[in-house]
């Protein structure tokens, strides 16, 4: 059985910074594509950014491009996304998941596992 956990959310001003990880227990996280979804009060939850499990390959939406960016460190089993210039339309629970295969997307029925989410509050 796959879990994820997410941490790191918090209060952040506009144009400040935060580090989101994903821990993920049972299985080996090699094989496993991993994304990074949000949703903002009120809004379809959106796809922000996943990386594969074959080649490491990412991709982002147009909406954080440039801004954040996704990384993971299979020896402890964990998936970060690092957050810069944050905006106040960054608020959102962020949640991460994870689908086994080499092959990563932002669409969100692509993935099976999901975690709990975290909240993300950008706000002066």
């Amino acid at each position: 059985q796959v879990q994820l956990v997410e941490s790191g959310g918090g209060l952040v001003q506009p144009g400040g910074s935060l580090r989101l990880s994903c821990a993920v227990s049972g299985p080996t996280l090699d094989y496993y594509a991993i994304a990074w979804f949000r949703q903002a009060p009120g809004k379809e939850r959106e796809g922000v950014s996943c990386i594969s499990s074959r080649d490491g390959s990412t991709d982002y939406s147009d909406s954080v491009k440039g801004r954040f960016a996704i990384s993971r460190d299979n020896a402890k089993n964990t998936v970060y996304l690092q957050m810069n210039s944050l905006k106040p339309e960054d608020t959102a629970v962020y949640y991460c998941a994870a689908q086994l295969g080499g092959t990563a997307t932002i669409l969100e029925g692509w993935y099976f596992y999901w975690g709990q989410g975290t909240q993300v509050t950008v706000s002066s």
